[in-house]
């Protein structure tokens, strides 16, 4: 058995910058054994650090999202229902289909206009402030905005559900993530019924309860619930991570910065790089190895859990040069921000529209954007990489 790494024993540090532990472990090998930090300090997993093998890995069909085939079942499956994270082929490749047919490049292409809209009226109310948390006025609001109205859910208390979010995604016990997941599933479970009820409407939410395949397959309520959790949940939480990480990239970065400032062209490169030097999502969602199977050389059991870590591959010396630096010019794709292989977010592209609608106007609107103080404090846990606040002044 190989060595356990004690990822809890490196402290706040890790949280705040995990980087320079990820280096460490690459210097020593692409995958290791590792305990995870925080509240989860009970898991032992496999972290893969190296961007070759974690690409693989999101591509390896011997490691499976779909825990229940080894007895392993996590909060939000038993109280919401299997969703696509959690599913494997054939399952996963139903769900994807179904929820395609609904969620096409044409309707979030036609969402450009609406996110221009809640951008200019974000800043409307933001900037003669001369101040603010760039989370709770920018980063957070826009993007569950556009989420909910593209679900068609009525505009909700968004301290609350900004905190049952937040729990599900970042937990700090096991109580509170309970709690949170418990009254999601009951908040999601009314509003599918309200929709059934209310008849015909055109958002996507609407469109999932009546898209039926060529054969006939419809999603079961219970799909219906896990499909609505995972787009409400991944569909802005991951996006608020990227512009706010984006933009402290961008001012800890004043040559960066002044540079995109001279040449808008470069920033839908810009955002690649955002997304491949501090991306949203640290490491991937479980997976579990339904056979026995080796990884770069490391055995690994079956039944044993394994962690992609996307932020490590991302900063591998071995595919960037000088990984560390943020370079807007530089191409790094294909990153593993958004994944890779079957389980690719389905939403990068409403992500990616979102980020060069929301920054570009933010730069041309605040153009003596600076920071006014630290970040708040990154949010616990191993899966996403983002941070509380962010104080800005202009």
């Amino acid at each position: 058995m190989a060595d356990v790494v004690d990822l809890g024993e490196y402290g706040a540090d890790f949280l705040t910058d995990p980087h320079p532990v990820y280096a460490q472990l690459r210097a020593r090998g692409p995958v290791h054994r590792v305990r995870l930090p925080g509240h989860e300090a009970h898991r032992v997993a496999w972290l893969v650090v190296g961007y070759e093998e974690a690409r693989a890995a999101l591509a390896d069909p011997r490691l499976s999202k779909d825990g229940a085939g080894i007895g392993m079942t996590f909060l939000d499956e038993e109280l919401i229902g299997q969703y696509l994270l959690a599913a494997d082929p054939p399952q996963h490749t139903r769900l994807r289909g179904l929820v395609s047919r609904a969620f096409t490049a044409r309707r979030v292409a036609a969402l450009r206009p609406r996110i221009q809209q809640i951008t200019g009226e974000l800043l409307d109310t933001m900037l003669p402030h001369g101040r603010a948390d760039l989370v709770e006025s920018f980063s957070y609001p826009l993007p569950i905005t556009v989420i909910c109205e593209l679900l068609g859910v009525p505009e909700l208390d968004r301290a609350a559900f900004r905190a049952m979010s937040t729990e599900v995604v970042a937990p700090t016990d096991g109580d509170r993530e309970y709690e949170a997941v418990v009254a999601l599933g009951e908040y999601l479970t009314e509003l599918i019924e309200d929709k059934r009820c209310a008849g015909p409407a055109d958002d996507l939410l609407s469109d999932l309860i009546r898209t039926t395949a060529e054969d006939g397959d419809r999603l079961s309520p219970t799909e219906l619930r896990g499909m609505a959790y995972i787009l409400l949940i991944a569909g802005h939480e991951t996006t608020v991570n990227l512009l706010t990480n984006g933009v402290y990239a961008l001012l800890t970065h004043p040559g960066q910065l002044a540079a995109l400032r001279a040449d808008m062209g470069l920033l839908d490169g810009a955002i690649e790089e955002m997304l491949r030097y501090e991306g949203p999502v640290e490491t991937a969602t479980f997976r579990y190895a339904a056979e026995p199977l080796e990884i770069a050389g490391v055995p690994v059991e079956k039944g044993e859990t394994v962690l992609v870590g996307l932020t490590a591959a991302d900063h591998d010396e071995a595919r960037y040069r000088d990984p560390h630096r943020f370079d807007i010019r530089r191409d790094p794709r294909p990153h593993l921000a958004f994944g890779h292989g079957i389980h690719y977010c389905l939403g990068a592209p409403l992500a990616r529209l979102e980020a060069r609608i929301a920054l570009r106007t933010l730069l041309e609107r605040a153009p003596d954007l600076a920071l006014e103080g630290p970040p708040g404090p990154y949010l616990p846990g191993m899966l996403m990489r983002g941070m509380r606040s962010l104080p800005m002044r202009w």
